[in-house]
């Protein structure tokens, strides 16, 4: 028994669309994931959570949402020393801004310039998160 072309075809165009719509709740369980882990970092106390980090926050008006989790992957990635689960945090940025960002290429450059304590960082990266889960 063979399947005529046409239906052939419909049956894969289907098959694409219900593929797309499982990417918006990976995204969201990367978010509420990524939030958890900030949330258990921000409970913890280390020595290190006064270390300097660049401030990708301030005065960025005008990055757009997935540039910030770029960027922030960036100083994820540089602090992982200080805390176990910002290595988990990276990750989670890194495969956002992959699924999402066809122009940013995760851990982006950050500049050398303003600078905030790692606890700042991660509760205003927390903020930008529970931001882009709610919208």
């Amino acid at each position: 028994m063979s399947i005529p072309v046409p239906v052939l075809l419909t049956l894969l165009v289907l098959a694409a669309c219900w593929g797309h719509p499982a990417t918006l709740p990976q995204t969201s369980t990367l978010l509420k994931e990524s939030i958890r882990l900030l949330s258990e970092l921000l409970e913890t106390k280390v020595s290190c959570d006064k270390m300097n980090v660049t401030n990708i926050f301030a005065g960025n008006e005008k990055d757009n949402d997935m540039e910030i989790l770029c960027k922030a992957a960036t100083v994820a990635w540089e602090g992982q020393s200080c805390h176990r689960h910002l290595e988990g945090i990276y990750l989670n940025l890194l495969r956002l801004v992959q699924r999402k960002s066809g122009v940013h290429k995760a851990p982006c450059p950050v500049a050398a310039g303003n600078t905030t304590s790692l606890t700042e960082f991660l509760g205003d990266l927390r903020r930008v998160l529970q931001r882009l889960v709610k919208g």
